[in-house]
């Protein structure tokens, strides 16, 4: 029972969260140290010491409704991209991250009661960091996955599409 009414406040609390629909607020701090740990994870990088990189917005669902962010568009050069967190409740999501030129460094990972799939190209490049802890590559699969998000009785995917 206690997981339960813990599982329908959870719901409660993304719900209302997604009814706001404004951005999070993060610290450049936090977005520094996400951005930071993903380069460390993947070694060998193109982007210098002072890399530059866009954000895709929160991505949050409930019900399948909602806001979803994706980086579908090809770029001629590396692309590194700080992808914030990724929420899904009861439903299901799908987040298209296809730029093959794309170095994907994804926060986190949520999903309640749903199923999160994240479609990665095949030859993008992909980190997860969450709680100082990060993983990178093909690292980054149902394992990986599992142990870097929050899962509550939902599944949370990665899918590798060669297009």
């Amino acid at each position: 029972m206690k997981s339960s009414r813990k599982t329908a406040r959870i719901v409660a609390l993304l719900a209302f969260c997604l009814a706001l629909s404004e951005p999070m607020l993060v610290s450049a701090r936090e977005v520094n140290s996400s951005v930071a740990a993903c380069l460390k994870a993947w070694g060998n990088d193109p982007f210098g010491k002072n890399p530059q990189f866009k954000t895709l917005g929160t991505s949050a669902t409930v019900f399948g409704i909602g806001r979803k962010a994706g980086d579908t568009k090809p770029t001629s050069s590396p692309s590194l991209v700080l992808v914030n967190p990724i929420i899904n409740v009861m439903g299901g999501s799908t987040i298209e991250l296809l730029n093959p030129n794309g170095w994907y460094c994804l926060r986190t990972g949520i999903s309640v009661l749903g199923r999160l799939t994240i479609r990665v190209q095949c030859k993008a490049h992909l980190a997860m960091t969450s709680n100082g802890r990060t993983m990178r590559g093909n690292d980054v699969g149902s394992r990986g996955i599992r142990d870097l998000s929050v899962t509550s009785v939902g599944t949370i995917s990665v899918e590798r599409p060669c297009n």
